[in-house]
């Protein structure tokens, strides 16, 4: 038997070609397990979005948004940049931006290490 099949049981009906497809097991599983947090993948498009993320990030979770498609425009993005910070020192958490066009967001009680780091090959 499989490291696969050992860890998901005999092939199921997702199998292709030797791969699992791990999205469908972890949304039929996603709902059974409590988290106390979540970590979610948004991104903003205009600024009137800007409420659905801040509200994710009230309720305790951690979100990554993408913000390429205002990446241009350098006043929207200026105001969605000031109100997230504004946000995150209101409730304690943090803010710190990652590559070019991703910012991550953080609660109260969750603090980003800026340090990359770098893994050692021998």
């Amino acid at each position: 038997m499989g490291f696969v099949n050992k860890i998901f049981g005999e092939k199921r009906s997702g199998d292709v070609g030797g791969y699992v497809d791990l999205e469908k097991y972890m949304e039929s599983t996603a709902a059974e397990i409590p988290a106390k947090m979540h970590v979610r993948i948004g991104e903003i498009q205009r600024y009137e979005d800007l409420k659905q993320f801040t509200d994710y990030v009230y309720g305790g979770n951690i979100l990554l948004l993408d913000f390429s498609p205002i990446a241009d425009e350098e006043v929207l993005l200026k105001r969605v940049t000031n109100d997230l910070k504004s946000m995150v020192s209101e409730i304690n958490g943090d803010i710190a931006g990652i590559g070019k066009n991703m910012m991550i967001v953080s609660p109260s009680e969750v603090k980003i290490d800026r340090r990359k780091l770098r893994g050692t090959f021998s």
